[in-house]
């Protein structure tokens, strides 16, 4: 099993074309047998990013928007393992937030993806890979011990 926790920035990527769409979508295909680990706040995260992507001239229609909503929706309930937000989680955002340059809601899915990376390393699993194509993000995670990966890497 390869595990990846994917934040909203390259999630998004799977729902509306964007350079690194394709290998995004190719790590959620079932065929390939990863597990793909998401915050719970992604959920919002990604909603907002398809709104503000069909506000925009020459972005998403709105009938594409809720086209791209409809099956993230369907694929949070049937293809991600969702984590919740509890205050362990909180906590360890607000430190992440004074050793990093993050944005809130940033160091919540660094938080997020650290404490996943310590069960499954703690039930001798694999450790998980972090993706994103926020570079601040990703660089505070390398600096945090995770794997990452950049989907604009694999265009």
């Amino acid at each position: 099993m390869t595990a990846f926790y994917v934040d909203s920035s390259a999630l998004v990527k799977r729902y509306a074309p964007e350079t690194g769409s394709t290998w995004v979508t190719s790590l959620g295909d079932p065929v390939a047998g990863h597990s793909i680990l998401i915050g719970e706040i992604t959920v919002v995260e990604v909603a907002a990013a398809l709104a503000a992507k069909a506000r925009i001239a020459g972005g998403l229609t709105t009938a594409q928007r809720d086209a791209a909503l409809g099956a993230f929706l369907n694929d949070c309930d049937d293809g991600y393992l969702l984590i919740g937000l509890d205050r362990a989680t909180l906590d360890l955002a607000v430190d992440l937030t004074q050793r990093h340059v993050l944005r809130a809601y940033d160091a919540v899915q660094l938080a997020t993806s650290l404490l996943s990376n310590s069960d499954l390393v703690a039930r001798a699993l694999p450790p998980l890979t972090f993706v994103s194509s926020d570079q601040d993000l990703l660089k505070a995670a390398r600096a945090e011990g995770l794997l990452v990966d950049d989907p604009i890497l694999h265009s």
